[in-house]
């Protein structure tokens, strides 16, 4: 493990950003113990945090040895995190995901994830409300980021609150640089890069760059109608 990510100030910052939580939020982190290079450093963050609140929770799989599990939760690399909302004995899954270390400027993102799902609530704005309502299939978002990109936590937040919004969209956000053949295979050459995946995994669009809500929605249109 590498000494503590986060400072006296990051973690008066963060402790006071999660008195928002309302509803209680569990992250399910899948590590492997083979052949994972950010697995350790995730896993620490992801405990760093979730000691600042006591409306978080942290279960820790093996996503080799827990597979029933983690088809269930669609998870498919290591590390990954989910973020579900609990309601009494029940949680539900909205679909966000994040693949590789949230960290850099990913993490201020990562916390407001949090928030989000504990409110159950994406801000999006009326016109993707609608057109999100309306899909009839399964839709993957897979933004791909690296910590140094700026410009990159808006591809992601607008990605998760779409899964946040509705039920068929599960959105991963994916360090490119802990998911080298990933990248490859989706040609990612600059960040944020947006692949949008139909249910069987089929290539429908892709959008490069932190883009307004309204583009995307009309690039959605163009290509999901």
């Amino acid at each position: 493990m590498a000494e503590k990510f986060l400072d006296d100030g990051t973690i008066s910052q963060v402790r006071e950003h999660l008195n928002q939580l309302e509803n209680p939020v569990e992250m399910l982190l899948f590590t492997k113990k083979k052949d994972c290079r950010a697995c350790d450093d995730t896993q620490q963050l992801a405990e760093e945090v979730s000691a600042l609140s006591d409306k978080l929770t942290l279960k820790v799989y093996d996503l080799e040895q827990e597979k029933d599990l983690a088809t269930q939760y669609n998870v498919d690399k290591a590390p990954m995190i989910v973020i579900a909302a609990k309601d009494g004995g029940t949680m539900k899954d909205y679909g966000l995901r994040y693949a590789g270390l949230p960290g850099g400027h990913e993490f201020g993102t990562f916390i407001n994830d949090l928030v989000a799902v504990s409110k159950g609530d994406s801000g999006l704005g009326k016109p993707m409300r609608d057109y999100l309502s309306g899909l009839k299939e399964p839709v993957k978002m897979m933004v791909f980021f690296t910590p140094s990109c700026p410009h990159c936590p808006k591809a992601v937040s607008l990605a998760h609150q779409m899964a946040i919004e509705s039920p068929l969209v599960q959105a991963e956000a994916i360090a490119a640089n802990d998911f080298y053949e990933l990248s490859n295979e989706f040609d990612v050459s600059g960040v944020p890069h947006t692949a949008v995946l139909d249910s069987k995994g089929g290539l429908l669009h892709t959008v490069v760059g932190g883009v307004a809500e309204n583009y995307m929605l009309e690039e959605l249109k163009k290509k999901l109608n």
